[in-house]
């Protein structure tokens, strides 16, 4: 037992290839955002001079990433099933100061995800560790953020949407991120997407409001003359619908342009597509299952639903950011794909088990991805000579090249990526 333990906690998901990719990393990244840069850049420059060197830059982007995640499960007590908000006689109001508090969080987390890599440029720490940190716990956060915006609305059968509506824009918001991670893994740079940023910034002001003014503030319909009205919910949809995907044109054309300029790595058509195959899989399987669910699983937990889907989502583009930012061949079958197949042809088969087998996968999904995070962070750290939450190194200098020569020959190999 101590012997199986021992490998867990030491498992090797990085290859030889990754690795000596790692080696080479230079961080290139193109941020256009008016918000960010002439509002937020400044600010956050003018912010980070308060916090002391001594402070690592993993360990705020640690913290902004539970500030994010606090949010859920403040949410999550009082709103499980996103009633609280719905208006309905039964139901049980979220408490005020849970909207000041989610208001707080989301605005702490932006900001810390806005200065930590200024700290590393800032005290010399800067490399594909942080960058790897941090990309793979946004990915986490995709699915926090509608989410948790949900529960301002509810399910009101007049002002909001259902919860399959609802979670639509979910799947919009990965697939969003995904294909920004999609076009560096062809073009080798990183162009941020607008819609992050106003993100925040509008989730910020509507827990605030909400703080202020109370959820039924957000109980109306705007008028539109001869063709009625439009709840306010619907607007919202709508809005968070179009800024995922306004990034989309932008990406196809920066993709082309990167073949067409012969500036990005030139990939065969099969291998550049080849790390949307594991994405859309899932992203099939997760929509089939609530239309053909024998209890109509959306309806009955759509949260275990969002929190399944944004879960899965983050290891599929964890695996995509190791690949792009390693310049290595990313997977093209993600390994816990045939299970989620079983538990769907087992549910239909016997629905009494479906909700036993939602909250199973929901389980052992959230444990192999905290597993992969965890192991990954603690392989760059051995190799790269870091302690992910301090300043310091884990050994000197000289004993820790001996390591890596020694670590590298136990990797296993990769195939590498075909170019045209």
């Amino acid at each position: 037992m101590k012997e199986l333990i021992r490998k867990l906690l030491n498992h090797k998901y990085l290859t030889r290839a990754q690795i000596d990719g790692f080696d080479k990393y230079k961080y290139s990244a193109i941020d256009t955002s008016p918000l960010s840069q002439y509002v937020m850049h400044p600010f956050w420059n003018w912010l980070v001079e308060f916090f002391p060197r001594w402070f690592a830059p993993n360990l705020m982007t640690f913290l902004g990433f539970l500030f994010s995640a606090m949010n859920l499960v403040l949410l999550s007590y009082y709103d499980w099933n996103f009633d609280a908000s719905s208006g309905a006689e039964d139901t049980t109001p979220i408490p005020s100061w849970v909207w000041l508090a989610t208001g707080l969080n989301i605005f702490i987390a932006y900001t810390l995800d806005g200065i930590d890599g200024k700290q590393a440029r800032r005290i010399g720490l800067s490399g594909p560790l942080g960058e790897l940190f941090d990309h793979g716990l946004d990915s986490y956060t995709a699915m926090l953020i509608p989410t948790c915006l949900y529960s301002i609305f509810g399910r009101s059968k007049v002002y909001s949407v259902r919860p399959m509506r609802m979670y639509y824009v979910c799947l919009t918001v990965y697939f969003n991120f995904f294909v920004s991670h999609w076009e560096k893994y062809n073009t080798g740079v990183l162009y941020l997407p607008w819609g992050y940023d106003l993100s925040m910034w509008g989730s910020t002001a509507m827990y605030l409001i909400t703080w202020f003014m109370g959820f039924e503030r957000w109980k109306f319909e705007i008028p539109l003359g001869s063709y009625g009205t439009l709840p306010l919910g619907n607007v919202m949809e709508a809005v968070l619908h179009i800024s995922a995907m306004a990034n989309l044109p932008l990406v196809i054309i920066n993709v082309y342009n990167s073949y067409a300029k012969r500036t990005g790595r030139l990939l065969s058509p099969m291998e550049a597509i080849r790390p949307m195959w594991p994405f859309l899989t899932y992203f099939v399987l997760l929509l089939v299952w609530p239309y053909l669910s024998p209890n109509d699983i959306m309806e009955t937990d759509p949260r275990a639903i969002f929190m399944l889907s944004g879960t899965v989502f983050s290891n599929v583009s964890c695996r995509l950011i190791v690949a792009q930012m390693s310049v290595t061949r990313c997977e093209a079958w993600h390994w816990q794909t045939s299970m989620y197949i079983a538990s769907l042809l087992l549910s239909l088969w016997m629905p009494l088990l479906e909700r036993p087998l939602l909250y199973m996968l929901l389980i052992v999904t959230t444990l192999t991805h905290w597993h992969y995070g965890a192991s990954v962070v603690n392989q760059m750290c051995e190799h790269f000579n870091r302690v992910c939450f301090t300043v310091h190194k884990r050994i000197p200098d000289a004993e820790m090249e001996r390591r890596k020569s020694e670590l590298k020959q136990e990797l296993p190999e990769q195939q590498p990526l075909k170019q045209e």
